[in-house]
Formats: structure tokens, sequence, C-alpha cells
């Protein structure tokens, strides 16, 4: 059977008439477990952490998948057996990563907002280090490690003033961002910690954004870190481990961000050139883990042609598929099954009663009503972002490994939905 891999996506291919995920047929698939659905491959993860594991071989690094990008406890177990550290930024994601497998004391808890029941139940589990992110939240966890008897380990997350020339809204190192201290205010924050009983200092942090495709921001990034360790330790303060966040991007249209391992090979050569070579290091990759993983399968409603444009109506839409609407972000949008028929333009659109509720505009595709689409790159930001918007069931997921599926989610009832809803008393609403 001939196979066409697809461009930036090495684990979709078509053989023959259809589309396969590694083995699996989408097809067969989206009949077996209904649409919408999302299809994640196994190897697609594990090749993506592979450039990571090469790209630091020999060195002392710990891998910290940010969950955030996909928080699926299928896809959470596969990191925990590879030995992976987790990035969590809040109890909800804590609890998660313990359900299932992952080791406490790898976690790193990160975010703006961390609330005293959260920094509890953290230091009560035993995780690795906070990113703390603000002056505040270091009195307040000192504070609630003091109530337990404990020290908390914390790296300060620096707002290295860097721009990662991305969409701002996934921006998160500029000054105009709500995410870590001040470079101006590090080393007098360091000193600060260091005084603080109840807090140990571990190491110091920077995240500058998501969806980054150029090595320059991370380099100029690497450049202010180093400095600011430089002044931390010239105060008194030592540092002992290095984590420069993740944020690095993937293919979904023809972006050639860096290969991680090549990234990487660029960053340890600056951080030898700068005498940091056997400095302890993590990082936090998530959407590069995950992104081209996985795709949502989704079925054509109607077809609704217009005057101005034509519309494609599918099963899927922005409670599934959040990243069009908030992002104006693109994704390929390809037939499980190609017609030999000519093209039309359309305007790919869900169910939900919202203008802002598209999956593709000016989409180029041979479609009829019953088809099944194939929207590509959707392991990350699209499950662990969905909601129930217009009171939609979320979708089912589903692992693939080769040729066997594997449902890790169940498709969500409108049961599910209501579960924790309660109706008052009749003679409440009468009155």
């Amino acid at each position: 059977m001939s196979s066409k891999r697809l461009p930036g996506q090495p684990h979709i291919a078509y053989r023959g008439d259809e589309l396969f995920l590694e083995e699996a047929s989408l097809n067969a698939l989206a009949q077996q477990f209904g649409t919408p659905l999302f299809v994640y491959s196994k190897a697609a993860m594990m090749a993506a952490l592979a450039a990571y594991q090469r790209g630091f071989a020999g060195r002392k690094v710990q891998i910290c998948y940010a969950m955030k990008a996909n928080s699926t406890l299928g896809v959470i177990q596969l990191f925990a057996q590879e030995g992976c550290g987790f990035d969590v930024v809040s109890l909800g994601e804590l609890t998660r990563v313990l359900a299932a497998g992952g080791q406490a004391s790898r976690i790193i808890f990160s975010g703006v907002g961390k609330t005293r029941a959260e920094m509890r139940a953290a230091l009560q589990a035993g995780i690795g280090c906070f990113n703390v992110e603000s002056e505040a939240e270091l009195e307040v966890l000192n504070e609630v490690a003091l109530s337990l008897g404990r020290q908390a380990p914390v790296s300060i997350r620096v707002n290295p003033n860097v721009d990662p020339q991305t969409h701002p809204y996934i921006s998160t190192g500029l000054k105009g961002n709500k995410f870590g201290i001040a470079h101006e205010r590090v080393v007098q924050t360091y000193q600060r910690a260091d005084a603080l009983p109840g807090l140990r200092i571990e190491g110091i942090d920077c995240h500058i954004g998501s969806q980054i495709i150029q090595e320059a921001p991370y380099l100029d990034a690497m450049d202010r870190m180093l400095d600011l360790v430089q002044a931390i330790e010239a105060a008194g303060v030592p540092i002992h481990h290095i984590d420069l966040g993740g944020g690095l991007g993937i293919d979904y249209n023809g972006e050639t961000p860096p290969e991680a391992d090549q990234l990487w090979a660029k960053l340890l050569a600056k951080l030898d050139a700068r005498g940091f070579g056997q400095r302890a290091l993590m990082i936090e990759p998530g959407r590069s883990l995950v992104g081209n993983a996985g795709v949502c399968l989704t079925e054509v409603l109607y077809l609704k042609p217009g005057e101005q444009k034509n519309f494609c109506i599918v099963d899927a839409a922005m409670n599934d598929l959040p990243r069009p609407a908030m992002y104006q972000a693109y994704q390929q949008i390809v037939p499980v099954k190609p017609r030999s028929a000519p093209e039309e333009t359309w305007e790919v659109v869900g169910p939900i009663c919202e203008s802002g509720d598209w999956l593709g505009h000016d989409r180029n595709l041979a479609v009829q009503q019953g088809d099944l689409l194939a929207v590509l790159s959707a392991g990350a930001y699209c499950m662990s972002m969905a909601s129930n918007y217009n009171t939609r069931n979320r979708a089912a997921e589903v692992l693939v490994e080769g040729g066997h599926a594997h449902l890790i989610r169940e498709r969500e009832s409108y049961a599910d939905q209501m579960r924790l809803e309660r109706l008052p008393l009749a003679a409440t609403i009468a009155r």
C-alpha cells in the first residue's frame, strides 16, 4: 500500500485512500469511538522527548513536562514512566501527576496565584521546588512552611524582559507581563528569601513564552539569567540549579522552530563558555512534546454555500478546539478519506452559537456531508482547555501505540456534566 506522509507530521500518513496515525486507521477509530475524538501518537511523544534527551546527554538535567499543555492521565503516565518530572500550576495538576504515578520530588510548582491551601498540600506531598513569582508570595510561603514545621524549597522566577516574538497572549517574559520578579529587583529579592527561615533557596527560573520558533530569545534569556546568577552569588546566596522554562514551538503551518537537541547544543555551549557547564539544569517543555502528537477527528454535519462565504459545519467546536477562537491560531485541516473532486474554499466552523466558533478560515477542501476531517497539531492546549460551553460533552481521547488503540478518556455524558448540580426545593421556588 502506498504511503504519503504529511509535511511536519512524521507519524501521520495517507495509506491508500485514508489517513493513519502510526499504524491505526483514523477512519476506523472515528467509527469505533465517535466524533469529536482526540487521538494521540505515543511514538510522536516519545520521539519529541528523545530529542531533548539527546541534547542533554551527559548533563545534569531534569526534564519537567509542563502539563498545562495536556493534563490527561494517560499522557502524564507516559512521561512519568520515562523518568520525567512535571511543571504544575495548580493543586489539581499536582493531584493528577500523583494519580498517574509521577514522583512528588520531581514536581515544580509554578504560577502567580498559589493559595495557602495549595502551598500546604504541595509541602505535605514533598514536591521538589516552588517557582515563586512575587515578593508577596515569598512571605506567604514562608508562613505556611513554618506552620508545618518545614522549609519550602524555592526558585525565584525572573522576568528577564525578553521578547519571545510570539502571540502576545502567550508571551510571559516582558515587563508588561504578570509573571516573575522584575529583573532589577532580583538580587534583593533573593537576599530577602535567604533571610526567611521557612525557605530554602534551590535555584533560579525563567520562562519567556510559548510557541517560540527562533533561537535568539532563548540565547538572550540565557545571557541575562547567567548575569543574574553571578550577581546573586556575589551577594552571598548560592544558586544550585538554573531553570530555563519551556516554550519551544512546533510546526503548525510551515513554521521551522529549531530542533530541541540543536537548540540546547547552543545553549549548553553558552553555559560552558561562561563557566556554568556543571550547574544542574531544569527545563519545562510542554507543547513541543505533545502538540504534533495529536489530531482531532470531526464529522461534516452540513455544507452551507453562501454569497460571500461557504460554510462547512462540523461537529467539533470552539469548546473542543479553543485555540483558533482564543489566539486566531492556525491548525491544518485535512480529509480522513480524500475525494477525487475539485476543491472549494470553506470556512470550517462548529455548531456553537458564536461567530467566533471557527476552526479554520478559507480552507481548500473537496468535502461532502458525512465526511471526516482531521484537525492536526491538536495534542496541546486543546483538550486541556476544553469546556462544556452550550452544554456540550467533552470528547473522548484515544492513545495509539502502533496499531493498538487505548481509550484513555471516555466521552463525557450529560449526566456527568450535571452530577454536582442541585435543584432548589420547589417551595423555595414558589416563594
